[in-house]
């Protein structure tokens, strides 16, 4: 003890051991309890991880249980009396240079009015297939992505006033404006992947000052899953209406084979959305870490006040 003050000394373990070559000797800091703790956080590494996968084939065996009702009970239903004659309506009324021409329409456009392009991207696919509406509708959701960031001019100052009321909420955003042009064609890509309104994005992401050509890059990139997802529900869609239209039941290898694709479907878009969120999130916190806790020079920056 000095002037008062404890001083603790780490205790320093002598060990000797005999091996192949001879004695030696061997310090060691830590105490014992440290020793103890270390398996079993290894331990609890190992159970986590275990935990983990066991909890995903949980989800996806629900999503396969689910999806197996829904496709031998109540889709036949609903595919009968909405989805066939709907079918049917369109196909008298409109030929297929002209359905693929309101499709793209509706997919280029409807975002700019925050619409939900979904159900037309559905039917691309129940009409055109994997090749033709894949197509179809990246290049549609390329317009699409592209009429909101030229709008966005018009409302810019509102944007950015925006932005700076809701500095940690915002954060996801600025952090795809900065960077390299890889970091802003990153960011924007985990954007269309993760849950965040992409329609909000559009508009937004001007005023954080991402650049047109990683904008556009990631936006398309970003959104291929949703878009493969939305053909293979059409096509599903369109299965199911010919074996209903035809007055038979799918047979067990059918409802397999719908069954697995549909879980392959489901499982690679969640771990895709996991993924981006994950990143987005460290992304966020990164940018808030930048952040000030206040500026006196500009009222429209409010304090940030910790969780």
């Amino acid at each position: 003890m000095t002037d008062g003050v404890d001083k603790t000394v780490p205790e320093l373990k002598l060990r000797i051991e005999d091996s192949e070559k001879g004695d030696y000797v061997k310090l060691r800091g830590g105490s014992d309890e440290e020793e103890q703790r270390s398996p079993a956080e290894s331990s609890g590494c190992s159970l986590g991880f275990v935990w983990f996968w066991v909890k995903l084939i949980a989800l996806v065996a629900c999503i396969g249980v689910l999806a197996s009702v829904i496709i031998k009970w109540v889709a036949p239903f609903l595919i009968e009396k909405e989805l066939i004659p709907f079918i049917n309506w369109v196909r008298s009324t409109f030929s297929i240079p002209v359905l693929g021409l309101l499709l793209f329409a509706s997919v280029a456009l409807f975002p700019s009015i925050l619409l939900p392009s979904s159900p037309s991207m559905w039917m691309a696919g129940l009409t055109f297939g994997y090749g033709k509406g894949f197509l179809l509708i990246l290049s549609a959701a390329s317009i699409g992505v592209t009429l909101p960031f030229l709008i966005g001019h018009l409302f810019l100052h509102k944007m950015q006033e925006w932005l700076k009321q809701y500095p940690k909420k915002a954060a996801i955003l600025r952090a795809a404006g900065e960077g390299t042009w890889f970091h802003q064609f990153q960011a924007v890509a985990l954007i269309r992947v993760s849950p965040f309104p992409y329609m909000v994005y559009n508009y937004c992401a001007l005023a954080t000052g991402v650049h047109y050509g990683p904008y556009i890059l990631g936006s398309l990139v970003g959104m291929v899953p949703e878009i493969f997802v939305s053909i293979y529900t059409g096509i599903m869609l369109r299965t199911l209406a010919v074996a209903s239209d035809k007055r038979h039941t799918l047979s067990v290898v059918e409802i397999v084979v719908n069954v697995l694709g549909f879980c392959v479907t489901a499982s690679a878009t969640i771990v895709c959305t996991i993924y981006a969120k994950k990143k987005l999130s460290s992304m966020q916190s990164d940018e808030v870490e930048t952040l000030p806790n206040f500026n006196q020079d500009d009222p429209g920056i409010k304090p940030i006040e910790p969780d």
